[in-house]
């Protein structure tokens, strides 16, 4: 047997598995894809009317507000542009310093207008910045299943907070996830990271959860030698928790 024929199944099995989570990033996107249409209508809602009202107005200081308008409105379409786009094509596996809250303010940027549709108030608590060495778009591919989820936990609306803490031993990065949703019966809980097991009910069009995302989320988590775990009531709400070491005794200094 050659080293090739060892090696083969290895990188197989490596780009099934990035296959799979490009699928399950791009199963996300479809899932947001209507809010943000949305959003973008508002903002060349915006951009529209004010632009009218700066050809039209003689008055130099509302030329200047309208102007500021849609600058701040372009901005926001930019922004969001930008996120989706980076999020959909952040399919690599190079690791950098990552300040990681500002990878939940990234993600929130992309869920913000679902949210708020769904009547999903939001509340971060950022206790630290912790700087932590991660592939991006996974830590940002972790953290929108966890949102989608809890949105989805919260037909009527609800609550959802997230945390980001430097650990007690300043050696890893806590990021936690609440909602006050409908919460997970007990028989399920220890289910639900397992492939393919949902606890989604199909939905008005037919569709259901496909049960790969907290699989893919622990296997991201896995790769970066961390560890997530989940505390639910049903009828109350559920709460993960991911942990992931700032760095690994092999990475470059």
């Amino acid at each position: 047997m050659t080293s090739e024929d060892v090696l083969a199944p290895v990188s197989e099995t490596e780009a099934l598995r990035q296959q799979l989570l490009q699928a399950q990033r791009l199963s996300s996107v479809g899932e947001l894809a209507s809010s943000i249409a949305h959003e973008f209508n508002n903002i060349l809602t915006t951009i529209i009317n004010s632009a009218k009202l700066g050809s039209r107005s003689p008055d130099v200081a509302e030329k200047q507000i309208a102007f500021e308008r849609i600058v701040k409105a372009g901005q926001r379409a930019a922004a969001i542009a930008g996120g989706m786009l980076g999020f959909a094509r952040k399919s690599g596996t190079h690791r950098q310093n990552c300040d990681v809250a500002r990878l939940v303010e990234e993600v929130l940027i992309l869920t913000e207008k679902d949210l708020s549709k769904n009547r999903v108030h939001v509340e971060t608590k950022f206790h630290a910045r912790p700087v932590a060495w991660v592939v991006p778009g996974q830590i940002e591919q972790i953290l929108v299943n966890l949102v989608l989820n809890a949105r989805q936990a919260m037909p009527n609306g609800g609550r959802l907070k997230i945390e980001v803490r430097d650990s007690l031993d300043a050696d890893t990065v806590e990021i936690k996830v609440a909602d006050t949703g409908v919460g997970i019966a007990p028989d399920q809980l220890r289910l639900i990271f397992e492939p393919f097991f949902t606890t989604k009910q199909p939905d008005e069009y037919g569709r259901g959860g496909t049960g790969l995302g907290l699989s893919v989320c622990r296997q991201i988590i896995e790769q970066h030698h961390g560890r997530i775990r989940v505390e639910s009531v049903a009828g109350k709400g559920s709460t993960f928790t991911v942990k992931l070491p700032k760095r690994l005794t092999d990475d470059p200094e």
